[in-house]
């Protein structure tokens, strides 16, 4: 055999073809040796190279023996993990750089929310195969999903914001409603919620026409305003295209510390924020980088940035979030109420980066 430099060479004698090896096979059990490592871990590709592994092992004077194990690379669906691919969306501007909070890199992971034990979870979860094998990206949330459930505290965030105005409430009145920062732990205590006449409610919140079964705010429907007091749609405002701006409501004044005195029930319950004391926000929304299952096996003929999701980042810029999170500081993670899990963004000021939904999104859209 013939080995020039680090490049491989491939040898012919006598018809016989000698095998092929760069230098690295030589200097990779070599360099474990003298290093004291004793697992070796590769990827699959390398099982042929293993023979070659312990015979440099066993015929070259080193102070200790590795071993070679190989185990299957990881792939996740709607996902691309080849650094190569990787790379090249950064230095095209597919993506906002290595810490865009869509890419699947610890620094991405972090700036999106994710924390390092929620990733020692997943991978726990789906151990070490010696076969190929492709992992649903849902079960990596279901981790971050998981632990948020019990630590995140509750904030209120109305990203989509229709304004509300409770006509039989004094202009100039404002009440204080203590809200909890976590429903299931009690020890975590209470937080002030300022309420005023005019209001921000979420627009899905609201159905001028709605299908059956819609509990939340519809015309001359009554609706709980969480923690606060039950209201009544009267009146709703629209502008020359058409799209509701304003509703106007009247407000059960009876009602904020308890159920109407009549007994009557009121089935849905919405989140809000005072107008008056609401700051803006921008939120990011994610979905998945690829559009296909397994990015690593595009059909023929196509390349894997024709299948990059085009819906994968949407801003919402104006969001109404409660005055409290305007203290939070950079990394900081929340449960949005009714929404999702969210985390102040690492390098630009008033945005929030949505971590994970509440549940599975794909899954309910798949039962639809």
């Amino acid at each position: 055999m013939c080995i020039r430099d680090s490049k491989y060479v491939e040898h012919h004698r006598q018809g016989t073809k000698w095998c092929i090896f760069p230098m690295y096979d030589f200097a990779h059990p070599i360099q474990d040796a003298l290093a004291g490592i004793t697992h070796s871990l590769c990827s699959l590709e390398y099982e042929i190279h293993r023979p070659l592994y312990d015979w440099v092992i066993e015929n070259v004077s080193v102070p200790s023996t590795p071993r070679q194990i190989e185990f299957a690379r990881l792939n996740i669906t709607y996902t691309v993990l080849s650094k190569r691919f990787l790379r090249s969306m950064v230095e095209s501007g597919k993506v906002d750089g290595w810490d865009d909070p869509r890419m699947p890199t610890l620094c991405g992971l972090r700036r999106r929310g994710y924390t390092g034990a929620s990733i020692v979870d997943f991978c726990g979860r789906i151990g070490v195969s010696k076969t190929d094998s492709l992992v649903d990206i849902r079960s990596l949330e279901a981790c971050i999903r998981d632990e948020l459930n019990e630590t995140a505290p509750r904030r209120v965030a109305v990203l989509n914001p229709i304004k509300v105005v409770v006509d039989n409430y004094p202009e100039d009145k404002c009440e204080t409603f203590e809200l909890p920062n976590h429903p299931q732990h009690p020890e975590m205590g209470t937080r002030p919620v300022k309420f005023t006449r005019e209001l921000y409610i979420d627009a899905d919140d609201f159905c001028e026409v709605p299908p059956p079964k819609f509990f939340r705010m519809k015309p001359d429907g009554e609706v709980r305003l969480m923690g606060a007091y039950i209201v009544k749609c009267n009146e709703v405002v629209k502008d020359e295209q058409g799209n509701v701006v304003e509703l106007h409501c009247t407000a059960d004044l009876e009602t904020g510390n308890g159920n109407p005195v009549d007994g009557r029930k009121v089935k849905g319950t919405i989140h809000w924020v005072s107008a008056k004391y609401a700051i803006d926000a921008t939120v990011r929304l994610y979905d998945y980088l690829f559009t296909l299952e397994n990015v690593n096996d595009v059909p023929e003929g196509t390349n894997y940035l024709d299948y990059l999701n085009p819906n994968s980042l949407t801003e919402l810029h104006n969001c109404k979030l409660e005055p409290s999170l305007a203290e939070a500081k950079t990394g900081d993670k929340f449960q949005f109420v009714r929404t999702g899990y969210f985390c102040k963004d690492s390098k630009d000021e008033g945005v929030f980066n949505q971590i994970v939904g509440l549940k599975d999104s794909w899954a309910k859209e798949a039962k639809k």
